[in-house]
């Protein structure tokens, strides 16, 4: 017998870790080339990673040198010892420079996504869109992210997830993150990491994962900034300064903006049927809903010395917002005939105002810089006031009186942090611990008129002060390998948490105690410098927040009322995913997921009485996911570049409320394609489409949306301006989002008009000019733990 097969080549393997000489930082994305001595021509090439680490393979054979360049530091040229296959050159130092050597020409287009072992991460700032859209709008482009037409933010097609600003939560996402994101220029972002599999370090809350959000740029000596605005004529002006200044070892960045939405008018529209006994019920009117959203952030930092650095940030949001509605209720019988019909008008206004406070102080080891020990401290408080006065008339059997509906909530919150990483040259050990004190509140009343006095008097029955306690005590470790294929990570978290809550008004309380014990897995192997294959699974805990707890029943529209429900538990989340990703020629990212809950918090409706429903929060029983996503972004010339986010899943619920079985299944998804062509004289045109579908909900489904839009930007000013155009939807001023939901006594269908053409006109310019980094603490508090909802 006869074997037959085909000789291995040799090969020879580079590897090392490219290091600032200043700071002793790693440095990302520099262009590592190996390079034929006798030709000069490039053999292989490839951008360092997040941590500075590369490794290029190249047939052996030949004569090398490794050619190192990145923009502000010296190039460097390093002979290539031959006879050797692997050759590891630990640390490469590179000097930074003024002035950019010519004696190696090497051009690499820095990839928008990287694909790490735990998260995939989207570079904001290598993506040309990033000076003229909003970072709400830069959020479509990310992969595993999708944005609906009310502006919620979906991660894998789920809104229960946290959001982090540089690794940390923050006040301006506390009350509504797409409010602030929308008034963000994206150009405040560095770029957006999604981590699908967070490590322990991170709280396990957010069933679905981490959006963290990194603005914080790197300054040097003197200062740097931008400035970006302009106007919409859908949502108003928005405004925004962003600045760097370093001056010897004290260092500060922040940004501060403003977005203000002007109170336009729209129609909306209520139908329910209820089955027994058999009666219709119609509300039809218009609304509108002004805001005005100013926030601010801010971060200082002092070098005490090489080893030592004290860190502050301050950061502090508020929201002012009005409504009015007009509405006519009309409710018919089984023969169509009128049984009751009014009017109602609803004037309301609110006010949510959120800061933080934080504090860290690093230490580093002589013997290994990039040890370090950390600990922190952040105070976080917020405050939301709710007023709406509610008065009828046209009445036909109708006598319920006005009402003047109140309700002030807010939180204050304590957390202290310490955390320890050394980081070895193959293994990195993790370990810390972490405390929050929360303490929420909730003051709510309803005052009838009474027409004999006239006056309006105070309802016992639907008044309550509610103060609910929360403490979360934790400890994790974690352990990262990094080999050269290899990179695994794995950790596990123990949170301890304690929760006191009290209904003053109704004396009334209760108490929960619950362990949980997090685990987390992640691997990735690396197939070629460009291309890799990625292995996750973890545990996420939904913890209900203080908005799906807070028993406060919100009657603004008397036939529709919501609550919460501070009976509810944790829900667990089980999550495998798998994921490769290539970034040879431009990007592409597929990554499939399967996820399972056994108790999920679930919006629920029901019927009160004959014609009023409820809609609250309950643990109603499984919830799973199967899908897929799809990212590519791919330079069709070196002129023109397409970009698509897309997702696939299917969805299966069950699960029993109010002595009724619920079950639900079906497909959901979204897509969503921009493309840009960039002429010599600075003009850059672009046009995107984008679909979502609709939701798969316990009892219902939600609307669906397509939207597109078109723009052109023109720079300016030596390059340092930029002046934009962009129009949406221009072929139609509304689109119909409509919600079905149907129970075993009644369905209701909804729907509202929602403003859909758009125009832009925005102004982008930035100044200064530095030369040498600030230097900020690498870890911090980050509070991921609490989960959103109705506020």
């Amino acid at each position: 017998m006869l074997a037959f097969g085909q000789a291995v080549l040799p090969t020879i393997t580079v590897r090392g870790t490219v290091i600032d000489s200043v700071t002793k930082q790693p440095v990302s994305y520099v262009t590592t080339a190996l390079q034929d001595v006798k030709t000069q021509l490039s053999v292989r090439s490839t951008l360092t990673k997040e941590d500075g680490s590369f490794e290029l393979t190249a047939p052996a054979g030949k004569d090398y040198q490794l050619a190192i360049i990145f923009v502000g530091y010296k190039n460097k040229i390093i002979p290539i010892t031959p006879g050797k296959s692997i050759i590891d050159l630990d640390k490469v130092i590179l000097q930074p420079s003024n002035k950019q050597l010519s004696d190696v020409s090497i051009t690499a287009q820095k990839p928008l996504m990287k694909q790490e072992v735990d998260r995939l991460s989207y570079d904001v700032q290598a993506d040309p869109d990033s000076k003229i859209i909003t970072a709400l709008d830069m959020i479509r482009k990310v992969p595993l992210l999708s944005v609906d037409a009310t502006d919620n933010i979906k991660l894998r097609g789920s809104g229960d997830y946290k959001i982090l600003i540089n690794g940390k939560e923050s006040a301006m996402m506390a009350h509504n993150p797409s409010d602030i994101l929308k008034s963000m220029p994206a150009s405040n972002i560095v770029k957006i990491e999604v981590i699908t599999t967070p490590p322990a370090k991170y709280d396990a809350e957010g069933l679905a994962g981490i959006i963290n959000i990194i603005t914080t740029k790197n300054a040097t000596q003197g200062y740097n900034g931008s400035v970006n605005g302009g106007y919409n004529s859908t949502f108003g002006y928005r405004a925004n300064l962003n600045i760097s200044v370093k001056e010897g070892k004290i260092g500060y960045t922040g940004y501060a903006g403003s977005n203000s939405r002007p109170a336009y008018s729209s129609d909306f529209e209520n139908l329910s049927s209820f089955y027994s006994p058999a009666s219709s019920l119609s509300q039809t009117g218009s609304r509108a809903n002004g805001s005005t959203n100013p926030y601010n952030a801010n971060e200082l930092s002092y070098e005490i010395d090489s080893l030592n650095l004290l860190t502050a940030t301050f950061n502090i949001y508020s929201n002012s917002n009005n409504q009015t509605s007009s509405q006519f209720t009309t409710q018919t019988d089984a023969n169509n005939n009128v049984t009751q019909s009014y009017h109602t008008q609803t004037n309301g206004t609110g006010s949510f105002k959120g800061s933080d406070l934080g504090l860290n102080y690093q230490l580093g080891f002589k013997h290994n810089k990039d040890e370090l020990l950390t600990a922190s401290y952040k105070f976080s408080r917020s405050d939301n006031q709710q007023n709406t006065n509610v008065s009828n008339d046209q009445t036909i059997n109708y006598t319920a009186p006005n009402y003047i509906q109140n309700n002030a909530s807010g939180a204050r919150e304590h957390t202290s942090q310490l955390d320890y990483i050394n980081p070895l040259k193959v293994l990195t050990f993790e370990v810390g611990a972490k405390m929050i004190l929360r303490d929420n509140y909730s003051n709510f009343n309803n005052d009838l008129f009474n027409a004999t006095t006239n006056q309006y008097v105070n309802n016992p029955t639907q008044s309550n002060n509610f103060t609910y306690q929360q403490n979360v005590y934790s400890l994790y470790n974690s352990y990262q390998l990094k080999f050269t294929k290899w990179t695994f990570k794995t950790g596990v978290r123990l949170e301890r948490t304690t929760i006191n809550a009290n209904f003053t008004s109704s004396q009334s309380a209760f108490n929960q105690n619950y362990n949980n014990l997090v685990p987390s897995v992640s691997a990735q192997r690396t197939l070629n410098p460009t291309s890799s294959v990625t292995f996750g699974f973890t545990q996420r805990i939904q913890r209900p927040g203080i908005g799906q707890l807070n028993p406060f029943v919100d009657s603004s529209n008397t036939k529709y009322i919501t609550t919460g429900n501070p009976n509810l538990k944790p829900a667990v989340n089980n999550n495998f995913e798998l994921s490769y990703g290539n970034f040879a020629h431009g990007s592409i990212n597929i990554s499939t997921h399967y996820s399972f809950v056994n108790n999920s918090i679930q919006s629920v409706n029901s019927l009160l009485a004959n014609d009023v429903t409820a809609t609250t929060y309950a643990n109603v029983g499984q919830s799973k996911n199967l899908g897929i996503d799809v990212n590519i972004n791919y330079p069709v010339t070196k002129k023109m570049n397409v970009n698509i986010n897309s997702e696939y899943l299917q969805v299966w619920l069950k699960g029993t409320y109010n002595g009724n079985f619920y079950t639900n299944s079906g497909q959901q998804g979204h897509i969503f394609t921009n493309s840009d062509y960039k002429f010599d004289n600075g003009l850059r045109l672009g046009v995107n489409v984008g679909f979502d579908s609709r939701y798969v909900l316990l009892q219902g489904r939600d609307n669906w949306y397509f939207n597109q839009g078109y723009s052109a930007s023109k720079e300016i000013l030596n390059k340092r301006g930029q002046i934009s155009l962009q129009v949406s939807n221009p072929f139609s001023k509304f689109n119909k989002l409509d919600f079905f939901t149907k129970t075993p006594d009644y369905q209701t269908y909804n729907s509202n008009q929602n403003f859909y053409r758009s125009v832009f006109l925005g102004f982008n310019y930035k100044f200064g000019k530095l030369n040498s980094e600030i230097k900020k603490a690498k870890r911090g508090i980050n509070n991921d733990d609490a989960a959103g909802g109705r506020n």
